[in-house]
């Protein structure tokens, strides 16, 4: 008898196994059917559409200061800080976030995005204070990215510095 039923499984064993079979097949059917399809192509284009409106915009502002009489270099500040600006009432009124779902990377142009990115946590957080909602989470996303700007410049200038040194600049 032992013989035979280390070849042949149970009733038992066959059902258990049917049933595990049937969950892995559902749980994978749910996974197929949550995984959101995406096209590499159609995302890049959705980028570059995104990513080239926001520098339109700049541009726009840029022409816009100029031509209220301002140089170049000026019009360019004033272009920056009214890009700045769109950005924190778009990201205020829960616009920005729908544009980066649709534009993806193209919504994270360097200042839109970095200042979506500061707004958004105090914006979730002012709930919690001034100083333990609004004050410790303002930097949660843009802290990385303030640190680690800081440390590679400061570190790429000290290799200038010492290349100037050494006579390899």
């Amino acid at each position: 008898m032992n013989e035979k039923d280390s070849t042949n499984p149970s009733i038992e064993e066959v059902i258990q196994e049917k049933d595990e079979k049937q969950q892995k097949d559902k749980y994978n059917q749910y996974v197929e059917n949550m995984t959101p399809k995406n096209n590499p192509l159609w995302n890049c284009a959705k980028a570059f559409l995104v990513g080239g409106i926001i520098c339109c915009i700049g541009e726009g502002f840029n022409s816009f200061y100029q031509s209220l009489g301002n140089d170049k270099e000026l019009a360019g500040l004033y272009g920056t800080i009214s890009l700045i600006a769109l950005s924190i009432i778009l990201t205020g009124f829960n616009i920005y976030q729908k544009l980066g779902q649709f534009g993806g990377a193209g919504s994270i142009v360097p200042i839109t995005g970095f200042a979506n990115s500061v707004v958004s946590p105090a914006i979730e957080f002012q709930a919690e204070g001034q100083v333990f909602g609004i004050g410790c989470k303002i930097f949660t996303i843009a802290g990385p990215v303030i640190l680690y700007g800081i440390f590679s410049s400061w570190l790429l200038g000290l290799v200038y510095w010492l290349g100037k040194i050494w006579g390899w600049f």
